[in-house]
């Protein structure tokens, strides 16, 4: 999601125009995706985030989004996760204590809740299950610490299952489909949201960044059936589904209505979303060949 949310700041500052600048700092293991950044305006800064000194000489900033993790490989590297999620947001939060920050984290703080129910809420107790959702758990606790410390003004935001075209739960479903492969029932239902509704979004929550943090789940408003979506992928397709297993009780899900009272519902629809996934997948794009693995309910990743 950076580099989408990258683009969407300096188009932004376009507008605007009062000279405000977008850096973007990472290690950029791509230098494709580097250079595409630079081409739109942005300034892009190579840097080891585990690295403090690094970290110090980063550009002054009044506002950082905080988008920095891992979770996929926590079963074999558990302790690079942990590194990633709870000692680099310590560096970064040190760093930019005066800053307006947005840190990116995750729904799987939550447990599971009912299939039929309305999803968990900002207000509910977290719960979460295996290593990578407790380290992002701690990832938030980290930055709620400086908050109280430091008075840094931070906004959390609770993500669930952002897609674009070429990743993401739909993608998974429509490959599967489309390949004869099974579709997993057994986590059975979904929350899934336009990534350009949730770069919109996590911009828009700097405003709302204070002491305590403001925390707000982001995803769909829907609750999303698994076979549903397999189903119409089988129409568009022309492809009869096959599943694996059957369907629990509960899922990983989330309450949106804090998010929508403060930032409208997202603007992308779902059957937008499938149309122009399976358009993609039809055309023979490209795809980042990243499963998202949203069946897993033990946690591991």
């Amino acid at each position: 999601m950076g580099p989408t949310l990258a683009r969407m700041l300096v188009r932004t500052a376009a507008l605007v125009g009062d000279g405000r600048r977008v850096f973007a700092a990472s290690r950029f293991s791509s230098g494709d995706t580097e250079h595409s950044l630079r081409d739109v305006g942005i300034e892009t800064v190579r840097c080891d985030l585990l690295d403090r000194d690094a970290v110090a000489r980063l550009p002054e900033a009044p506002n950082v989004i905080f988008m920095a993790g891992q979770k996929f490989g926590t079963a074999d590297a558990p302790a690079v996760t942990w590194a990633m999620n709870t000692v680099v947001p310590a560096i970064c939060a040190d760093r930019y204590r005066a800053a307006r920050v947005v840190a990116f984290s995750t729904g799987n703080v939550y447990p599971l809740t009912p299939a039929r129910g309305d999803g968990a809420r900002e207000s509910d107790p977290v719960g979460p299950v295996g290593e990578y959702a407790t380290s992002a758990l701690g990832r938030e606790r980290v930055f709620e610490f400086y908050a109280a410390r430091h008075r840094t003004r931070v906004a959390i935001v609770r993500l669930n299952y952002a897609i674009d075209l070429r990743y993401g739960v739909l993608a998974d479903i429509a490959l599967r489909v489309r390949g004869n492969q099974g579709v997993p029932l057994a986590m059975g239902h979904v929350n899934v949201i336009w990534q350009g509704d949730a770069n919109r979004i996590a911009i828009e929550c700097l405003p709302h960044a204070a002491v305590p943090p403001f925390v707000v789940n982001v995803t769909g408003v829907e609750t999303l059936a698994v076979r549903d979506i397999a189903e119409r992928f089988g129409r568009r397709f022309d492809v009869r589904p096959r599943y694996i297993g059957e369907e629990r009780a509960d899922a990983l899900l989330s309450n949106t209505q804090r998010m929508q009272t403060t930032f409208g519902a997202p603007e992308v629809a779902l059957d937008t979303m499938v149309d122009w996934v399976a358009a993609w997948i039809e055309g023979g794009q490209p795809m980042l060949n990243k499963p998202t693995h949203f069946e897993e309910r033990t946690g591991r990743f």
